[in-house]
């Protein structure tokens, strides 16, 4: 899957090669579900012991999970158990929510799947990363506290107390000293919660938090 990393180059061309892969890749997972269902139908009644015994409903099984290795955002379902800083499938991972940070858009377009970004950045939000993950979720959160809100982007909390550091508090204090109304609110708040660790990131205390700094 090394086109994939295409979806956030900087030349439209690039990106747009990529999304004509992704779409092909996409198109054999819909082909493989599609026969899956169709011998699924075939095999009833559905959940009887004998329809997981017949060989040919198995394959279509087996070839419809094998494609979607190969397609976003199916490649980063059924991540297995275990430490995700092991995990082969992690610069996907983190392919996946930089194209989401980088070109809402053309994610949205083509790849949507808002359950799939929150259960990513709540698996990424942990210690001990090493230097390059670590430089690329700070990224991804000044990125996101940059932007106006999309859905889900307050699990970037969660990335934000994981990576806290002296690189990502002055690119926080810098955005909270911008032009920008929504980059100084919402680097202002996530500053405010990285000193306050036992404070959750509720809406009733990011209203609390925007009356305060209001009235002040």
């Amino acid at each position: 899957m090394g086109w994939a990393f295409g979806l956030i180059a900087d030349d439209p061309a690039e990106r747009a090669a990529a999304l004509a892969q992704l779409a092909d890749a996409q198109g054999k997972v819909e082909d493989a579900l599609g026969r899956y269902n169709d011998l699924w139908h075939l095999t009833l009644p559905p959940g009887g012991q004998e329809q997981w015994r017949d060989s040919v409903l198995l394959r279509a099984y087996e070839r419809y999970v094998e494609a979607g290795t190969s397609s976003l955002p199916e490649a980063l379902w059924n991540r297995p158990a275990g430490d995700i800083r092991t995990w082969p499938g992690l610069p996907y991972a983190l392919l996946f929510l930089e194209w989401e940070a980088r070109y809402p858009q053309e994610w949205t377009r083509h790849a949507k799947h808002w359950g799939t970004k929150q259960s990513l950045v709540r698996a990424v939000a942990v210690a001990g990363h090493g230097e390059r993950v670590r430089a690329k979720l700070t990224d991804l959160v000044e990125l996101v506290v940059r932007r106006a809100y999309r859905c889900k982007d307050r699990e970037y909390l969660r990335v934000a107390r994981a990576v806290d550091g002296a690189d990502l508090r002055g690119r926080l204090d810098t955005a909270a000293r911008s032009d920008d109304p929504w980059a100084r609110r919402h680097a202002g708040y996530v500053l405010w919660l990285l000193d306050r660790p036992e404070v959750p990131n509720s809406l009733h205390v990011w209203q609390t938090w925007l009356s305060a700094e209001a009235d002040g």
